[in-house]
């Protein structure tokens, strides 16, 4: 059960997961100075594959999970080249970035991983049409990404509250 935010309450974010109990919870506080976080949820980039949250918001900060080339729409990988699957993880991430209030003019560092360094030509081409400010970013290679894919990227994009 997911649960939400609001007036300094601590309220549970997830119940049960796969018949064990976990009680996560988020507070939000509203006075200065004092600890800012709220989960970030959209329909419009894939749901988590597990226990986790698209992305949180800490103190004008969102951190995202990584994303795949998972189409919403869908809930399939439909690309099968490195260009597609690129492609897709940017547009879910750019809904994730509009869920938080944000932008990809406003990411401060990507982490990207590939699951063949041989593609890191074509996943930068892709990649460059998105993240035109350059952000810091962290790139390496893998053995295996969930459901196979080609690509993976998270992010951390400042947000004005």
């Amino acid at each position: 059960m997911a649960g939400s935010v609001s007036g300094g309450k601590v309220i549970p974010y997830f119940k049960y997961v796969k018949k064990k109990c976990f009680i996560c919870t988020v507070k939000m506080l509203k006075s200065k100075g004092e600890c800012k976080m709220r989960v970030v949820a959209t329909e419009k980039a894939p749901k988590a594959l597990g226990p986790y949250s698209q992305g949180f918001v800490h103190n004008g900060v969102l951190y995202s999970a990584g994303q795949i080339a998972i189409n919403p729409a869908t809930d399939a990988i439909e690309a099968d080249t490195i260009e597609g699957q690129t492609e897709q993880v940017c547009k879910n991430l750019g809904e994730i970035l509009a869920a938080a209030g944000t932008d990809f003019d406003h990411v401060l560092k990507t982490t990207c991983f590939l699951s063949d360094m041989g593609n890191f030509a074509a996943f930068n081409e892709v990649y460059a049409k998105y993240f035109t400010s350059k952000p810091a970013r962290s790139c390496v290679a893998v053995k295996t990404l969930p459901k196979e894919v080609l690509c993976e990227v998270e992010l951390i994009a400042a947000v004005e509250e």
